[in-house]
Parts: C-alpha cells; sequence; structure tokens
C-alpha cells in the first residue's frame, strides 16, 4: 500500500534539486559558509516576496521570535500576550526573554487569537501581543493594533503563513513578524532556519546585531548577543524553492479547495477561513466528535494515511508551562480544538486520487470508530 505523507517532502527536493546541487556547489568551492552572498541574496528575495522592507536571516523560528521580542524591548518583569493554541516555541520565546506568558483563548471557528480576550488581558506591565498566524491565515492584527496602548508591541508569529495576507497586507507591515523554514513549513529548508522581517530599519539592525554575538564588525560586541545566524546551505535551498512559493501555494489554494468539495458530504467540521485572509494553507485541518478522534486518527494512519494532530495540548496544560496555575477549563475554546482537530495531508503536489483516497479513508473512519 502506497503512503500518503502528511507533507511530501521527497516531491519538493525533486523539484529543487538540481538547482541547489549547483548551489551547494558553488558555496562549498566559496567556503562562504557562514553569511556571504547566498544568505544576503535570500534576504533581499524575502522581503521583496513578503512585501516588507527587511530581512533577517536566523538559525531557527525560536530564535527568531526571541530575536524579535527582544528588538522592541520585551525583557524581565514584562509580560506577553499569547494565544493558547499554538506550537510550545511562542511561549518558549517569551519566557526565553524573561518575560510572563499571559495566555488567551482563541476564536472558536478558525482558532485565532481572540482579539477581545488579548485586549482585556491588557495591564501596565504587558509589553508584547503575539498574534499566531496559524495554519495558514493571519490573525486579525488590525483589531489588536486598534486597541492597544502605544507601549505595547505586536510582534508577529509568521511560523505557517508565507506568502498570506490579511486586507492585502503581509506579516511584518509596520510592526515586527518571526517565521520559521522548519522542513514542512510552505517554504522550507533541509534542516532549521528563520527569519525576521520588519519595515523598521532600526529594528533589523537591532535583530541582526543581537544574533551576531552582539555586534555586527568582528570582535565588536556593544550588546549581550547571541549565535543565531542563517547559514549558506540553508539559503541556497530557500532561494530555489522561493521562486516557487508562489505557485506551490496556489497549488495548496487548489487542493484545499478541492478537500472542501470532497468532504462536503462528510460529517466533519472543515476549515473556515476568516474574512480579509488569503490563506496558503499551511495546514488542513477538520474536526470531529473528541471521543472518537484518536481513534479516527489511529485508523487512517493504519490505512497509510499521514493524519496528525497541530496541536494535541494547549500550553496551559503542558508541564512545562505549568506553573502558569491554569487548569482544565481555562481556555475552553482552545481545549476544545485541541481535543478534535485532525491535519489531513496537504502539500502542493498532492493529486485529486490521493486526496480521494484521504476523503474515503476518512469517511469509514468515521463509519467504524
Amino acid at each position: 500500500m502506497t503512503k500518503i505523507p502528511l507533507v511530501d517532502l521527497q516531491a519538493a527536493h525533486a523539484e529543487v534539486a538540481d538547482e541547489v546541487a549547483v548551489g551547494f556547489k558553488r558555496v562549498l568551492a566559496d567556503t562562504a559558509f557562514i553569511g556571504g552572498e547566498e544568505v544576503a541574496g535570500f534576504e533581499r528575495e524575502y522581503a521583496a516576496f513578503t512585501g516588507v522592507a527587511h530581512c533577517v536571516g536566523v538559525a531557527n523560528g525560536t530564535d527568531a521570535l526571541e530575536l524579535a521580542l527582544r528588538a522592541v524591548g520585551v525583557g524581565p518583569g514584562d509580560e506577553a500576550i499569547l494565544p493558547a493554541n499554538t506550537f510550545i516555541a511562542t511561549a518558549e520565546a517569551v519566557a526565553r526573554v524573561g518575560a510572563r506568558v499571559v495566555l488567551v483563548d482563541c476564536d472558536p471557528a478558525t482558532y485565532l487569537i481572540d482579539p477581545a480576550a488579548a485586549l482585556a488581558a491588557v495591564t501596565p506591565r504587558t509589553k508584547a501581543i503575539l498574534p499566531v498566524h496559524l495554519y495558514g491565515q493571519h490573525a486579525p492584527v488590525e483589531a489588536l493594533r486598534a486597541g492597544i496602548p502605544a507601549a505595547v508591541s505586536i510582534v508577529e508569529d509568521a511560523a505557517q503563513c508565507q506568502g498570506a495576507l490579511r486586507h492585502g497586507e503581509p506579516a511584518g507591515r509596520g510592526g515586527i513578524a518571526a517565521t520559521s523554514f522548519y522542513p514542512g513549513k510552505n517554504l522550507g529548508a533541509y534542516g532549521d532556519a528563520g527569519a525576521v522581517v520588519t519595515d523598521d530599519g532600526e529594528l533589523a539592525t537591532t535583530v541582526r546585531t543581537i544574533a551576531s554575538h552582539g555586534g555586527l564588525t568582528k570582535y565588536r560586541h556593544d550588546v549581550i548577543g547571541v549565535n543565531s545566524r542563517l547559514d549558506a546551505l540553508q539559503a541556497v535551498v530557500l532561494r530555489a524553492k522561493l521562486a516557487r512559493l508562489e505557485t506551490w501555494n496556489a497549488a495548496r489554494r487548489r487542493a484545499a479547495a478541492r478537500y472542501d468539495s470532497l468532504l462536503s458530504t462528510v460529517d466533519v467540521v472543515r476549515p473556515v477561513t476568516a474574512e480579509g485572509n488569503e490563506h496558503v494553507w499551511h495546514l488542513y485541518v477538520v474536526r470531529v466528535p473528541a471521543q472518537r478522534r484518536d481513534a479516527i486518527v489511529a485508523a487512517l494512519n493504519g490505512a497509510g494515511i499521514g493524519a496528525a494532530i497541530h496541536y494535541p495540548v494547549p500550553v496551559h496544560l503542558t508541564p512545562a508551562f505549568a506553573g502558569l496555575g491554569h487548569g482544565a477549563g481555562a481556555f475552553p475554546h482552545a481545549e476544545a480544538a485541541a481535543a478534535e482537530i485532525i491535519s489531513l495531508p496537504l502539500y502542493p503536489q498532492i493529486t485529486a486520487g490521493q486526496q480521494e483516497r484521504v476523503v474515503h479513508a476518512l469517511a469509514a473512519a468515521l463509519a467504524h470508530n
């Protein structure tokens, strides 16, 4: 039985393999492994693609979040607000800069941060709000900006939305955003990589300075920094894939529309795109009854379908953040979603036949579990 993966990285590699091989040969010949023209070229090209003035390549998405937080001045004693339903890295970045994680619930239909809940959680100690652009669509950043005090920054977690727009605007426009190029992302490296994007040149310089041991000149260290730089080999991969990202995102949209049609008679809750969003479908997530979800996922996996759960445990119910003091029931929408969601296979190269097989297997699992 041929398996259908959740994400087909082999298919993506096949499209860029020759170009990547040439780029690797170039880097190896030049022995320019850290920084150099490959990294600078990718930064220019990704900034142009997103429509934001500056891109700073870093080692991974978690570092990108931490560096963005540090750049806007979030540190010990501050509070940062984020949704309870996100990958743990969003909360980790806040903890790593010494700030207090403040969680809020999500919208029950889109799973994006509830702006009213976020604004209600603002206190005099709040320094930042981190809206998470989950599954490939933007959170309502404009609603947050309209209600926050001037001293509060918006730091966007854009790890899942490369190429997405909200009311025609990209992540980072007028502020700062962090993204991840983990291999499974819409724009994925061949290992860990990330970036910070912003229209603010001063913020970009601050991020670049902190990420390079606190200085932009060798052996000059103006602040206490870290070592978080995008390496040239990853930049080669990202440049090759970036040239195809618009086409790949369009293919994801077609695949999502096909799922919408195929699932119209299947008893699942299909995903909702918020008004004003241009979705890039990093994940296609459906909901099923909580008491049957795990058995349905197991049945799909047993049938060779690479279904998964993003994410099975909200931040407040993880042991790592038990110290926040939130028990079960604190964020009911996030908890309900975590108990019911299933991510179905979705990638640019998925075929109609593969999607039909996924839906057939899902319908069978629903009927027997």
